[in-house]
């Protein structure tokens, strides 16, 4: 056996291979300096487009796009209505911003542990955590997989809470032959480059709700309407706007907006390339003495943003941060989805402790991202095989 690079050896690529990365071509680059030539940087013509065409590809009635995911999960926040006191559920396993967005308006998140197979939240464990001062769900589509959105809509409509789904993995999924963003009372989409497509920073908003979009308008533009229908003075010249509410500048650029176009015209090339990718990987992988490759539910049809291996690593005389490190030194770029939330050092300031979604806890000790992105070759992904097989075999007891 070849000697591992971490130790000296050569590793199995000579360039380094990132877990995700952006897919930008001449088209791309042309529609942006076109954009870039017009009359409009700042919201214009292209945002309203992009909205449009971002709602009917999810088959929602509004879209609202912001200045990146984590501003799209505070205004929908504040248009669900979270203040001082209320509670929100959501799950351990995302990343910091799906419970940031709680805080920001006074809120309080609590914590409902995942799934051991699909790793998406408990529902069960969802109802057990709803108390009186539940407003609101935060249900998150982790790697792409839809959580279970029909028992989620009906614990909502049981106990008359909010539904905003955190689909930033998870644009182009299907659950049950329906496309995200078209089911709960509001769902967000992120564009960051590692995403499926990408604004270079973004984020959107889908709803059904015609009161809730004009919510989202507002809170994205300094709670600053000129919409006569919303003013309280309606006899004013056509210079006049109203600040109703606190909002924030959380608009989007044109040129942003031009090349989300551009790339949605080819996210579902994009889609097709991250499933033809998974299922190598599924059917090599499945045959690799402990491994635990990643579980998809009937209901589910993942567009696929991440790849998320479990190790068993009661076979190994390693540990994962070890045999994490062994695999970036083959220059594989590997990472890992996610520290739970609830074990950050600002959460623990905030009162929250280990222990309390210990499903979570668990799997997270064992969780390596492997590369998937669609620029990615088949020779790619098989030095990501040959890596870790390399890897493992070193440290298998």
């Amino acid at each position: 056996m070849d000697k591992l690079a971490i130790l000296g050896g050569t590793p199995i690529r000579k360039d380094y291979l990132p877990y995700g990365r952006q897919n930008i071509d001449e088209e791309d680059i042309k529609v942006i300096v076109d954009t870039l030539k017009s009359d409009y940087l700042t919201t214009g013509p292209k945002v309203k487009e992009f909205e449009e065409k971002i709602a009917k590809y999810v088959g929602a009635k509004y879209a609202v796009a912001l200045s990146n995911g984590t501003a799209a999960l505070h205004a929908a926040c504040y248009a669900a209505g979270i203040g001082e006191g209320d509670e929100v559920i959501t799950t351990p396993l995302t990343f910091a911003a799906s419970a940031n967005c709680v805080l920001y308006l006074g809120g309080t998140p609590v914590f409902a542990d995942i799934d051991p197979k699909t790793y998406n939240i408990d529902v069960e464990d969802i109802e057990r955590k709803i108390t009186d001062k539940t407003k609101a769900i935060i249900p998150v589509d982790y790697t792409g997989q839809a959580v279970d959105l029909d028992k989620i809509m009906e614990l909502a409509k049981k106990y008359n809470l909010i539904v905003i789904e955190d689909s930033a993995h998870a644009i182009g999924t299907e659950y049950k032959d329906k496309k995200v963003g078209s089911i709960a009372d509001m769902t967000e989409f992120s564009f960051h480059p590692v995403k499926h497509i990408t604004t270079g920073e973004g984020g959107v908003i889908t709803t059904n709700d015609k009161d809730l979009y004009e919510k989202l308008i507002l809170f994205r533009t300094h709670g600053i309407t000129r919409d006569s229908d919303l003013m309280t003075d309606n006899n004013q010249g056509s210079w006049y706007y109203e600040q109703l509410d606190l909002g924030f500048n959380y608009r989007i650029t044109d040129f942003q907006c031009a090349l989300g176009i551009s790339q949605l015209n080819k996210l579902d090339d994009f889609i097709h390339r991250r499933r033809e990718l998974v299922n190598i990987y599924n059917d090599k992988l499945s045959k690799m003495d402990g491994v635990i490759t990643p579980y998809e539910s009937k209901d589910s049809n993942s567009s696929w943003h991440l790849y998320v291996i479990q190790l068993e690593l009661e076979k190994f005389n390693g540990d994962r941060k070890e045999i994490f490190e062994a695999l970036k030194a083959e220059n594989i770029g590997v990472n890992v989805h996610y520290i739970p939330v609830h074990l950050h050092p600002y959460y623990k300031k905030l009162g929250y402790e280990k222990g309390l979604c210990p499903v979570a806890e668990r799997v997270y000790e064992g969780i390596i991202t492997l590369p998937l992105h669609p620029s990615m070759k088949n020779e790619d992904l098989d030095d990501v095989i040959m890596a870790l097989e390399k890897v493992l075999d070193y440290y298998r007891k």
